[in-house]
């Protein structure tokens, strides 16, 4: 009894130091627990732990009723003393199992909610990365259609740039043209200033000899 009890304590410890550090055995072990808790599962599990309790604390029963009798008769009986030696023994191993079996309970319960939480976590992660890339996306289509408008500004003002262009270089041909025109009547005054000049002087020239 108590070496199958050291068996059971090793074990369970053995079961806790695994589900402490994050290796491969670890999840075969919750998946093991997660089995164990499905079906009939728990109530074997209770069944076994009532039963272990119910022979504890009839170990501890004994354990008083020999320090009852001990104290009565006053004198101490070697069988006695084995015997009560070994139901103490055997009551703290139980209680141990008892303790050890409810940590590993706890523990995997609690590995069980911290990894809901990481899942209910990670999806909160990807929703909210999905917002910012739906988010991203609608300010990405709003700045495509503020660059297609940019676009169409930009092509409307060089159409007027161009138009502006070819108006100014009409207006400088006709710029051009206006001069030439001005200095050909320029020449055209010169050349009948010129002419009146010549007519003055002959008139001139034969009003001096009708004169004379």
């Amino acid at each position: 009894m108590i070496q199958l009890l050291f068996m059971v304590i090793f074990s369970e410890m053995a079961v806790i130091m695994v589900l402490s550090f994050k290796t491969p055995f670890r999840k075969l072990v919750i998946m093991g627990l997660d089995r164990l808790k499905q079906g009939r599962g728990p109530v074997v599990v209770k069944t076994v732990a009532g039963t272990v309790f119910l022979v504890m604390m009839s170990s501890v029963y004994s354990v008083m009723e020999i320090q009852k009798r001990w104290a009565d008769d006053g004198v101490t009986n070697p069988t006695d003393q084995i015997l009560m030696v070994t139901s103490l023994l055997q009551a703290t191993l139980m209680g141990g199992t008892i303790f050890l079996a409810l940590m590993i309970d706890r523990l995997h319960h609690y590995i069980r909610e911290l990894r809901i939480r990481r899942k209910s976590v990670d999806a909160l992660k990807k929703q909210v990365d999905l917002d910012k890339v739906k988010a991203l996306e609608e300010e990405v289509t709003t700045l495509h259609g503020k660059f297609k408008q940019l676009e169409s500004d930009i092509e409307t003002k060089n159409k007027q740039i161009n138009a502006a262009e070819v108006n100014s270089v009409a207006l400088r041909k006709q710029s051009e043209g206006l001069l030439l025109e001005y200095d050909r009547l320029l020449e055209e005054n010169e050349s009948l200033r010129s002419q009146l000049k010549s007519l003055d002087r002959k008139l001139s020239l034969s009003d001096s000899k009708k004169n004379m």
